[in-house]
């Protein structure tokens, strides 16, 4: 699982889609596209940008969910905390233990 979102993240149009979705998360690919456009003046085509929600989704960073004929994007941050959690250090104040 965390190869996944290790190589989502790799992509910059990725964590530009993420940005996004971070600002206001229950985009509609039309949203998504038009953002990109306007703020970032990224040329992409809607196909490609589905293509990079599709990464996104298999990695679990973005859920969707559909109301009528509309899809909505939603942010997951559940697995980009996991990874964090992986490499924490143990909290220093706890309890220790006795070693010889």
């Amino acid at each position: 699982m965390a190869d996944d979102v290790f190589k989502a993240l790799a992509d910059p149009t990725r964590r530009l889609i993420l940005d996004e979705l971070t600002e206001k998360s229950g985009q509609t690919l039309f949203e998504i596209c038009s953002r990109l456009t306007m703020k970032h003046q990224l040329g992409i085509s809607r196909q490609g940008v589905s293509q990079h929600l599709a990464v996104l989704e298999a990695a679990g960073l973005v859920e969707t969910r559909r109301e009528g004929r509309y899809k909505f994007h939603d942010l997951n941050t559940d697995p980009l905390r996991r990874i964090a959690e992986r490499w924490l250090a143990p909290d220093p104040s706890g309890p220790q233990e006795n070693t010889p």
